[in-house]
């Protein structure tokens, strides 16, 4: 099943919600109104002077219909008041939801070896499969084993692990975790898991009511005053807690197979069984378990790694499949007894050790002038890095394929230690994203640095100037993982400071009066990050919809991977017409190269953010079917191909490296 089949079902899975959320609604508002019209119907009774001739069924009959009306108004509005409340608490995404279990940002620079290595393996699978590198946090007072991934689109997304879990599972384990939490990241369980937490609020809403009444009942004046509060919060709690088991069976009927599909996805990421299959072991084996002792647990039940509250009919309302049916399906050769007597203990698994830099030799990319090369050169068959074909390429889009974690574990480890360090503070990180748009003539890289300091931003500029040496010297394969372990920290600084970045990207940008295609693979992807996005994008009905700005990016695409002189505006031509083609656009016309305005390219793609997924399908597969349509990739075009699946929330996982960019050379 592909990206963009389960984002299909993840949307659907939300209109299943929402129909048995109404449901529910209206199970709840027709108990609330038939208790409201019996206490309506005992009190109007006490107040006859002969009630004996007078059943209670007969009393509720005479209620008038306004009560029951009101009943309903009220009822419905507390709800509904209630879940828009927390869906509009909720827009800051996953962010709000840490805030709320009152989770602890892990910084770039921290000093702590467990928290140094989960941050390594975030790093890795974010660079593998092609997603911005989110945010980490830790829920300190919590000791069970459970995590979680937050968010509304696949790049501006967080993780979050208990402190339980990192003292608890070695790095196998812990990578097999993060690896479930990412396969929610890609397959758009993440956007359906906050949803369905602001619609379910309401309807919680009510026995927290109850809960209330009942508090309020031991401040009555007499015991006859403390009973019939008691008894009035008590219903009211009943019929609130038929709304959380009505809650429990929506957040359980979308919830257990997408953790087999997240289980599923770990192992195929990290190509070791073993991981996942051990971490959910040590939940079964160790006195730790998966419990979250928070108010709000029960709320993001569905969230979690494992089972976050203590249930009742566990088969029926929980919202995790048992754990020893989730490591068969994940790992049915898994012996418990032999993989605890050779587990190696989480100390085995520190920062200080496994997490060690692998040599720069070993990460089998071309450095300094091959690799410059080798960003405009044409291979004579490169395209088997992605895929043999468009349909091939669109189908890794959002995937977590084998390799990929070794290949990211290499790259990073060829990064100077100097500069991941430097990465690792607002400034330094800010810096370097400068730098990379830096030329390699020195004369002009110094007026790109005068206009960023006429712009305000000399204090980034300075440190830009001093680390574009050692950026200069990396392949432009290393552009987008340096963006990515620089957007952490970034993301963090003050709002002055990433408006301070984007005023000093401008300003290097148009300091030479042009925008070029290595510009636009920064700017566009770095004003997406930080712009602050909505929950959702506009939503855009069709590829007919969105002509104007799918022929603009198709054409920059085209662009890309054509040379300059007539053979090349016949290439040019032809991966138009074959991207169009494939789109169903074949009468569109391209935008000229002389003519492409590359600085309105960031809007075109903003919009179509807003595509359905399946349409987003054929935008992607057509934009491949241009970059393929010689045969070749380049490096630039894989480049703007990952910053396009980016902004569009649309993950491509980097080039293999079974091909060595310096053998790409015509």
């Amino acid at each position: 099943m592909t990206f963009f089949e389960n984002q299909n079902i993840a949307r659907r899975n939300t209109r299943v919600m929402i129909v048995m959320f109404v449901l529910a609604v209206i199970g709840v508002v027709i108990a609330m109104d038939a208790f409201i019209a019996t206490l309506y119907a005992l009190f109007q009774s006490s107040d006859l002077p002969d009630t004996a001739n007078i059943s209670l069924l007969d009393s509720i009959r005479a209620v008038p219909v306004e009560v029951y009306q009101w009943g309903a108004l009220i009822t419905l509005a507390l709800i509904v008041i209630e879940s828009v409340k927390q869906i509009f608490k909720l827009r800051a995404g996953g962010e709000a939801i840490a805030a709320a279990f009152g989770a602890r940002h892990i910084e770039t620079n921290t000093s702590d070896a467990l928290e140094r290595r989960l941050l390594n393996i975030v790093e890795e699978m974010a660079i593998a499969s092609g997603v911005r590198v989110p945010a980490v946090y830790v829920l300190d007072k919590e000791t069970g084993i459970n995590a979680f991934a937050a968010g509304f689109d696949v790049s501006n997304s967080i993780v979050a692990v208990t402190r339980g879990t990192l003292e608890t599972l070695n790095r196998d384990e812990l990578q097999g975790v993060i690896g479930h939490e990412f396969s929610h990241i890609l397959n758009g369980d993440m956007s359906l898991n906050i949803r369905m937490m602001g619609v379910l609020a309401g309807i919680v809403l009510i026995g927290s009511l109850g809960l209330f009444i009942i508090r309020c009942a031991f401040e009555a004046d007499d015991w006859r005053g403390v009973i019939a509060i008691f008894s009035v919060g008590a219903i009211v709690c009943i019929i609130g807690f038929t709304g959380l088991l009505f809650a429990r069976l929506i957040k359980a009927s979308v919830s257990r197979e997408r953790e087999f599909l997240a289980d599923s996805s770990s192992v195929q990421f990290t190509r070791n069984p073993d991981g996942i299959a051990g971490a959910l072991d040590q939940i079964r084996s160790c006195q730790r378990g998966t419990l979250i002792h928070h108010r709000y647990a029960e709320e993001v039940s569905h969230m979690f790694f494992g089972q976050s509250t203590k249930i009742w009919f566990s088969g029926l309302f929980a919202t995790h499949p048992p754990i020893d049916e989730r490591i068969r399906r994940a790992n049915p050769g898994f012996q418990p007894a032999r993989y605890r007597k050779a587990r190696p203990a989480p100390a085995a698994g520190s920062a200080s050790t496994t997490d060690a830099a692998i040599p720069a030799a070993a990460a089998g990319f071309a450095g300094g002038a091959a690799a410059e090369a080798a960003a405009g050169a044409r291979g004579s068959d490169a395209a088997h890095a992605w895929g043999r074909s468009s349909a091939d390429s669109a189908a890794l889009v959002g995937t977590m394929q084998a390799g990929r974690v070794g290949v990211a574990q290499r790259l990073l480890a060829a990064l100077p230690m100097g500069l991941r360090e430097r990465m690792q503070n607002a400034d330094g990180a800010c810096a370097a994203v400068i730098a990379l748009l830096l030329a390699p003539k020195d004369s002009v890289m110094e007026e790109q640095l005068a206009a960023a300091r006429t712009a305000g931003a000399a204090r980034l500029a300075d440190a830009a100037g001093a680390i574009a040496k050692d950026l200069r010297d990396l392949g432009p394969e290393y552009h987008l993982p340096v963006i990515d372990l620089a957007l952490p920290a970034i993301k963090s600084a003050p709002a002055e400071v990433r408006s301070e970045l984007l005023k000093a990207l401008e300003a290097v940008i148009y300091a030479d009066r042009r925008v070029s295609l290595h510009d636009f693979v920064v700017l566009p992807l770095m004003r997406s990050q930080l712009a602050q996005r909505s929950a959702a994008a506009p939503k855009v009905a069709s590829i007919a919809a969105a002509r104007a700005e799918i022929v603009l990016v198709l054409s920059l695409i085209a662009y890309a991977g054509c040379r300059a002189g007539p053979e090349g505006e016949q290439e040019f031509a032809a991966a138009f017409r074959a991207g169009a083609t494939e789109m169903g656009l074949a009468d569109a016309s391209p935008i000229n190269r002389e003519a492409l305005p590359l600085g309105a390219a960031g809007a075109a793609l903003d919009r179509l953010r807003g595509l359905a997924p399946l349409p987003k399908a054929v935008l992607v597969k057509g934009l491949f079917a241009a970059v393929t349509a010689d045969g070749t990739i380049r490096v630039i075009e894989a480049e703007l191909m990952r910053v396009v699946g980016a902004v569009i929330d649309c993950p491509l996982p980097p080039l293999l490296d079974n091909v060595d960019p310096a053998a790409l050379a015509a």
